[in-house]
């Protein structure tokens, strides 16, 4: 008999979910862990990165008398103190997620793991001291580390990672070079244009955000220009070199050669899965990419082990990995599992706050489906003239044969809080008069998508869908 029926290779949102679902499902489970329990997610990552930013916009409000706006001129940024206040955030919820595999009587295994074989893992502990365990199963969810891309100069002191970053400092950076207008990116650019940093954002493609809709990127643009932000799109990044006041980034754009000096560098280009160490030599899975690639049921193609998250997910997020954690719990105990895995909300907690799930409608129309839009422009909507946080609206796409809902693209304040319902009108196959029936409550941000489905639902009618 083999010691356990499920071994779990890290405990981040994915893993641990996997654990607990197989904990719930009467498996005997150990999940190994060699860092914090909650993985990037909740040490370097999505919650400190957020944690972060409720500080620099509470602090923003008090320096501006809040709403009013009243400014305060003489309220200095607690770097120190907002970084403390990160790292309790994240110790919190690791030892809450210590607890609830205790609880549940998952054996958390402190150490590096190795799988050396089909249903074999070699666990390495901190001394050196080695213990092989057997299981009946085996779910790889190592998630994912920054990636550095082979630019000359970004290994130079001073140019860092998230991960690094979010380590903390004992000052504020006066001046700061963020490389890559991605999720990472506009974060951290919105924290540190709060507390007055000069920050420059180099993005590559022709607008932030380049993977979603095109409006969101450039309306982000637009406002992180008016908070002080030098944004700078189409520019290709081709060294970093030290100078005598700090680092200097040299890039290209249309009109020619640039540069932009800056006390630190951030690298922010995009994730890879984490695969150092994971499989012994000799064991060689198929990759995909710079993945492990894995079937429908996320089994890899090693006998008895899986893989779910960002070490085999084309789509790097952490209730992605969640989801399919449950998931391969439900396959490897015959059950089917029925979660969307088509239907993914992303959210970035700029200000505005975005968030997307579905089609954006340039995609949607190069796949040849027939798009229509409904938008809310929220400059009369109420809590919006309230909060005043800038340009705000929600783009909501419907198919124009069908009318069912096929994308959302929500740029307002709580549009994080709000996506969760178009998700479900997406999983469900409503049509926007379906949705429209749904009566929403005076005065919230939720109101304006009640305008953008009635201006979907009237161009359909328009155009005899």
């Amino acid at each position: 008999m083999s010691d356990y029926q499920l071994l779990v290779i890290g405990a981040g949102p994915g893993g641990y979910t996997a654990a607990l679902a197989g904990a719930r499902r009467g498996l005997r489970t150990a999940v190994v862990e060699n860092r914090e329990a909650g993985g990037t997610c909740l040490n370097r990552g999505c919650v400190p990165t957020k944690a972060l930013l409720h500080a620099s916009e509470v602090f923003t409000a008090a320096k501006n008398g809040g709403s009013m706006g009243v400014c305060t001129t003489d309220i200095h940024p607690d770097i120190g103190a907002m970084f403390s206040y990160k790292r309790g955030i994240s110790q919190k919820l690791a030892g809450g997620v210590e607890s609830l595999l205790k609880s549940a009587k998952v054996e958390l295994l402190r150490g590096s793991a190795c799988i050396t074989a089909p249903g074999e893992v070699t666990v390495t502990d901190k001394e050196g001291h080695t213990q092989i365990y057997t299981a009946d199963a085996v779910l790889a969810a190592t998630g994912s580390q920054p990636a550095r891309p082979p630019i000359p100069g970004l290994s130079l002191p001073g140019v860092m990672t998230s991960d690094e970053l979010l380590e903390g400092t004992d000052h504020l950076y006066e001046s700061l070079v963020i490389i890559g207008g991605g999720v990472i990116g506009v974060e951290f650019a919105t924290f540190y244009s709060d507390l007055g940093c000069q920050v420059t954002l180099l993005e590559g493609m022709d607008h932030l955000l380049p993977t979603m809709d095109r409006e969101l990127g450039q309306n982000l643009g637009l406002l992180l220009k008016r908070r002080g932000v030098q944004v700078c799109t189409g520019a290709l990044v081709e060294r970093v070199e030290e100078s005598d006041s700090g680092l200097t980034v040299r890039f290209s754009v249309k009109s020619g050669a640039e540069t932009v000096r800056g006390e630190a560098v951030l690298c922010a280009i995009g994730r890879k899965p984490y695969l150092t160490g994971l499989f012994a030599p000799g064991l060689s899975p198929r990759m995909e990419g710079s993945r492990l690639w894995v079937d429908e049921r996320y089994q890899t193609s090693i006998p008895r082990v899986y893989a779910i998250g960002d070490v085999s997910s084309p789509v790097p997020l952490a209730h992605v990995a969640a989801a399919q954690g449950t998931a391969a719990v439900d396959f490897l105990c015959g059950r089917e599992n029925s979660v969307r895995m088509d239907i993914v909300p992303s959210c970035i907690y700029c200000r505005p706050e975005i968030a997307v799930a579905g089609l954006p409608e340039a995609e949607a129309k190069a796949a040849g489906l027939p798009v229509q839009v409904g938008k809310c422009v929220m400059g009369g909507n109420a809590r919006t003239l309230i909060a005043d946080p800038g340009r705000s609206f929600m783009k909501v796409l419907a198919n124009a044969e069908t009318h069912e809902i096929i994308g959302a693209h929500l740029m307002c304040p709580h549009s994080t809080d709000i996506i969760g319902e178009l998700c479900a009108a997406m999983a469900s196959h409503l049509t926007a008069e379906e949705l429209l029936r749904t009566m929403r409550p005076h005065p919230t941000f939720e109101e304006a998508l009640g305008e953008a489905l009635h201006e979907l639902c009237a161009r359909l009618a328009r155009n005899g869908g």
